[in-house]
């Protein structure tokens, strides 16, 4: 099982803030692929993929990342400084 995390507007357009699936996604971005194909919802939140970023067990990583034995993924639009 994965702990899946939405922060900002992708946990409005997902409509839940955290979520436990179980996955057979090797990388952030197969997840992504996943996540798309299970409604219009994550289809319409992960549409963009350059405006997301991504963590795995808190460290953040490149979409291409592998998932390996990960526990939790967080999803979240960049952050910007200010």
């Amino acid at each position: 099982m994965v702990n899946l995390r939405y922060f900002a507007w992708l946990r409005e357009r997902v409509g839940t803030a955290h979520e436990e699936i179980e996955t057979e996604a090797e990388t952030v971005a197969d997840l992504i692929e996943e996540l798309k194909a299970r409604d219009e919802a994550y289809a319409f939140a992960f549409s963009d993929v350059t405006a997301i970023r991504a963590a795995v067990d808190q460290e953040l990583v490149d979409l291409d990342a592998p998932l390996g034995g990960a526990r939790e993924v967080a999803f979240f639009p960049p952050m910007t400084g200010g």
